[in-house]
């Protein structure tokens, strides 16, 4: 079974300390523009003291995507390549074959 990429945890993490807030706010009968605005200031102030193992492993993921020693080579890159690399007479030959 294959893990779920950090990432998606984060973003829901995110989202759960937004939403959980906000939903009690409002069902305590709070202006909805105070509780969006306390709601959000909750999530962030939360989200930084307590994501922040999370928060290290995506940017640290993220930064070796990245940073690769050597790029990522797909099959049709290099034929991608010999395409935009050939001479005009070259692409006329190929386009009658």
């Amino acid at each position: 079974m294959k893990s779920v990429p950090v990432w998606i945890w984060y973003t829901a993490l995110r989202i759960l300390l937004f939403a959980v807030p906000l939903a009690v706010l409002l069902l305590a009968g709070v202006n909805p523009w105070v509780s969006a605005a306390v709601a959000a200031l909750f999530g962030l102030s939360a989200s930084l003291v307590f994501l922040r193992r999370p928060r290290e492993t995506m940017s640290s993921e993220l930064y070796a995507a990245r940073h690769r020693e050597t790029p990522v080579v797909r099959d049709d890159d290099e034929v991608e390549d010999a395409a935009v690399d050939a001479t005009p007479s070259e692409r006329r030959d190929n386009a009658d074959a």
